[in-house]
Formats: C-alpha cells, structure tokens, sequence
C-alpha cells in the first residue's frame, strides 16, 4: 500500500461524528502541519493550514465530521437507544455493527429492532423508524451497560475498513463523506508547499467541523479566516448505479471531479464557477456538473458568511454515502487535487477582483 492509500487509510478509519471530531482532529491537524507555514483553529475545532505569505485568502475545507449517532437512553435490559448525527435512513442502519465510543473504551455493538417474524404484514412494507431501533452491546441491564462505560450521550460510529477492491481504482470506506475532502485539502498543502515560490495568494486548506449537523464549523471558521474565495471540498452522489436515472444524477466514477452548480443550500457564484471551468478546460483536466436538488456542503454556509464570499464546491462522486461503507474513484481524487492545485496558482489579486467584481 502506498503512502496514499495509508493516509486514505488513515483517514477514513479514524473515528469523528460531529460534535466529537476529537481524534480525527487530532490525526488531521498531525498530517497537515508538515505543510504549513501556520495553522489557525477557530473554537470549535475547525482547522486550516496557511501556505504563502501575501495576497487574497484563498480557503479550502472538507469537513472532518462523519455521519454517526448519540446515545439517548439505556433501557433497563441494557440495550441502547440512539439519536443520529446526520443525515440517515433507515434501510441501511439494521443489523450494521458499530462502535460506542465510551470512557472507558470503545465497545462493538449491532444495530437492531423488532425481528421481522414478528412484525404485521403491513409493518414490514415500512422503513423501520430510527426510534424503534437500539444498539446491542451485549450487557444484561442498564447496570451492566453503566459498569461497561456507557453513559447517554456517548458518541456511535460506524464500522467499516479501509479496502482496495478488484478494480485498484475503486476505493472502499465507511467515511468518504467527508474525508474525501480532508485527504484532498492535505494533497493541495503538499503541492503548494513545495510550488509556494510561485504562489500569488495565500491558501488556508483544512476541514471544519459540524457540516453534518448545519455547516456549522465553516460558518466560525470564515469569520475566524476571512477569506477573499471559499471552496468546500466534499463529495457528491454518483449516479452510475442500477436504478438511477439521468434526472437524479448522470455522474460517474471516475470521470472527474465535480463542479457544483447548484443545491439545496447555494447557487455558487457564477464567474467564479466559470474561471474553475475555465481552468479545468485549459488544464485537460476531466470535470463534472454536479446539479443536485437535495443536500448542501459548507459552500452554504460560506458564501453568507461577513460580506458574503464568492463560493464553490468541488468534490468526488462517491457511491452509497450517509451509510456504514462508501466508494470512491482514486483519479478522481487525484483530478480535484490537480483542478484546486491549478486554481490556487492563479488566483492573484487581479483575478480575484475581477471575479469579486463580477
């Protein structure tokens, strides 16, 4: 395994759902340090690494939270109900081993409900409902539960190993959403780093935290950055599987990075979305349109931030997110590091006021 596919690794193994992105930060901030010239934390817990010395900020964050639950009670025969953090349905949660990330250790458990033996004919044809649904880690009582380290309000994590699949290009993971961006903000670092001379700007690259539950990490830390350009790295739903149709997504894996030109929480500034294309075009480097009515990265919520900043979102196809496991195309990966690496070198303080100037 090469030392991209560890950091990928890495990466997507480390635990973090929102609210306790405490070890991913810590794994996150080890990674990238090594790349800049300074690192900036807001309060929460976002991050970002500066690279160059004058001209316009340029901020480019993933999001280091996952998809994951809480705690919310410990019933008196020891199992655990659970609240999500993020986004999640249903159908993929059943009989899904997780981790209970408590005081004293992390504890495996199986996410369960009422056996299907045992519901209505008409309950079956239902979605069971989060609330009718509990995690069993194999304690008796609440007591044993207690003695075991779990308190309400633990955190919940899925389980999922970082995998190479038959194809090497394919990338399996339980947390591409989002640390697809965060491995993509670390990629640009290192680039930069090493081309700073020819750098016209200064580049902030990190995550936030808390996108999963209201983009709220991207909102303290662009009032913390103060960036003159925003782009959220993230990922976006493939639509090359069995089932969808062109009207839900026509995206595929590895045909590119995807530009996004709209969602639910902003429509991207249009000359800035047009100068990335332009880019993108005069580089030969492959891109998507990513056009999608439902769901929002930290874009959102940058690009109303202060003054309002000129936003964009550039992230990967990914298959099967907001689960326990997720895919990804490695070129594709390598394509957005390529596209924002690109950007940066051209975004002086020219280009950014024409493009603030519309």
């Amino acid at each position: 395994m090469d030392q991209d596919l560890q950091l990928m690794k890495l990466l997507t193994e480390t635990q973090g759902p929102p609210g306790f992105e405490e070890r991913i930060y810590r794994v996150f901030q080890q990674e990238m340090t090594p790349y800049a010239d300074d690192v900036i934390k807001d309060n929460l817990g976002s991050i970002v690494a500066k690279v160059g010395q004058q001209g316009p900020k340029i901020m480019m964050i993933g999001h280091l939270d996952e998809v994951g639950f809480m705690v919310s009670r410990i019933t008196d025969h020891g199992f655990l109900r659970l609240k999500p953090l993020g986004g999640w349905w249903g159908h993929v949660m059943l009989s899904q081993r997780v981790h209970v990330l408590t005081s004293k250790g992390d504890l495996i458990g199986i996410i369960g409900s009422k056996p299907p033996h045992a519901l209505s004919i008409e309950e079956r044809k239902e979605v069971v409902k989060i609330e009718h649904m509990f995690v069993d880690i194999g304690a008796g009582s609440r007591e044993e539960a207690e003695e075991m380290g779990v308190q309400v309000g633990d955190p919940i994590t899925t389980i999922c190993p970082f995998e190479v699949m038959g194809n090497p290009k394919h990338l399996l993971s339980r947390t591409w959403d989002n640390r697809a961006g965060c491995y993509v903000a670390i990629k640009v670092l290192q680039r930069l780093k090493a081309e700073q001379d020819a750098l016209p700007n200064q580049v902030f690259a990190g995550a936030s935290v808390q996108e999963e539950v209201g983009l709220r990490g991207a909102g303290t830390l662009t009032h913390k950055v103060n960036p003159d350009i925003g782009f959220a790295l993230d990922v976006g739903v493939a639509g090359d599987t069995p089932g969808m149709k062109e009207k839900d997504s026509n995206t595929k894996l590895g045909d590119g990075p995807l530009i996004g030109f709209l969602d639910r929480s902003m429509i991207p500034h249009r000359p800035l979305r047009d100068f990335v294309v332009d880019i993108a075009k005069s580089n030969d480097i492959p891109y998507q349109i990513e056009i999608m009515e439902g769901g929002g990265t930290d874009a959102g919520r940058i690009h109303t931030t202060l003054e309002g900043v000129p936003s964009l979102v550039v992230s990967v196809p990914s298959r099967y997110i907001h689960s326990h496991v997720s895919v990804v195309h490695r070129d594709d990966l390598d394509h957005a590091v390529e596209l924002l690496v690109q950007v940066a070198k051209q975004l002086d303080a020219t280009a950014v006021e024409k493009i603030k100037g519309l």
